[in-house]
């Protein structure tokens, strides 16, 4: 079984994936033949069902059983999780190092049938639908209290992490409210005790004044290139509803956050000529966990999506100082995103 393993220098917890174990060959760069696609068989593919883990939750045609084809969006467990679901863990110690049992949920949400179909080629109406499958995941995960955290994460292309090309989705449901997570909900608490508002809110008000760096904006949500984008091209997702908890959103703002991320995705893809990217969910914890450690979230947290293109690489300066190099200002890459390809 996975385990949950804590620095104690940083207070980061990693997850030890066993049951995702490689040997040193699978890191070296993969021949030709044995590249992504070669075989010509997807898991994911209306018809290989039964390649996968049974089925989670699904959305699929009216008389449609189980497992079988007739779905528009459906959900499995990952066959090679990062953490299996069990009872709360227990945390252990032996001298200074902490650690539990990889305790969790690892799902999969495979976006729609058809192999070839990107987010942003699906209609509207499905990418709501995906959404919405979202939202009724992490709801029905919250219910297990001892999950303290939800994350929703999309990995585009083989350089973002995706193993597969089936255009897909995934839920990763943690013991523990990771290191990041908390970072973002205290600076957020700190930032309301200074501004006496939502920082969120305050941002997108004047981002929205400015106009430098703003992508679009509709009558629900906004898009812009943050001040300080990590990676050239980054964006983020921002309801103009405050709310911490992406569960709360209704199906109308589920449906005008499909236009945005079907727009942006589109844009991204004629701009840069269809880069791999990381499309990532920020929400608040558990909301019974959320009340009872950080109380008054309601008023300081706001939900939001990134979306960051894999146009860089990480190396040594930023993983030892926590710095990230940006070549393009967020300035230059709002201007080349708001314009119509």
């Amino acid at each position: 079984m996975s385990e949950l393993r804590k620095d104690l220098v940083s207070g980061r917890w990693v997850i030890i994936a066993t049951e995702r174990s490689k040997r040193p060959d699978d890191f070296r760069p993969a021949s030709p033949e044995k590249k992504e696609g070669g075989s010509g068989f997807c898991p994911f593919c209306m018809g290989n069902e039964s390649k996968t883990p049974p089925e989670v939750f699904a959305l699929r045609e009216s008389g449609t059983p189980p497992d079988g084809p007739g779905w528009r969006v459906r959900v499995v467990t990952n066959k090679f999780p990062a953490l299996s679901p069990g009872a709360a863990p227990p945390k252990s110690a032996k001298g200074v190092f902490q650690w539990m049992p990889g305790v969790g949920v690892h799902e999969v949400i495979i976006e729609n049938p058809d192999h070839d179909k990107e987010l942003s080629d699906l209609d509207t109406t499905h990418i709501r639908d995906v959404l919405r499958v979202c939202r009724q995941r992490i709801k029905a995960i919250e219910e297990e209290l001892h999950y303290q955290y939800v994350q929703v994460f999309k990995n585009k292309g083989k350089e973002a992490g995706a193993s597969l090309g089936h255009p897909h989705s995934q839920i990763l449901a943690t013991p523990i409210v990771p290191k990041r997570v908390k970072e973002e909900v205290y600076g957020s608490e700190r930032l309301f005790r200074t501004f006496k508002e939502c920082i969120f809110c305050r941002t997108l008000r004047e981002e929205t004044t400015l106009h430098e760096r703003l992508v679009l904006r509709n009558d629900r949500f906004c898009v812009i290139a943050p001040f300080a984008s990590r990676s050239p091209f980054e964006m983020a997702i921002t309801p103009l509803r405050h709310s911490p908890f992406f569960t709360s959103a209704e199906d109308e703002e589920l449906a005008s956050l499909a236009g945005v991320l079907k727009t942006v995705l589109t844009r991204l893809k004629t701009t840069l000529s269809d880069p791999p990217f990381n499309l990532i969910l920020h929400q608040a914890p558990n909301p019974t966990l959320s009340q009872k450690a950080w109380p008054g979230i309601e008023q300081y947290f706001h939900w939001h999506m990134e979306v960051l293109p894999v146009l860089t690489k990480v190396a040594g300066f930023e993983w030892g100082t926590g710095f990230y190099i940006n070549p393009v200002p967020p300035e230059t890459a709002a201007g080349y995103l708001r314009e119509e390809k």
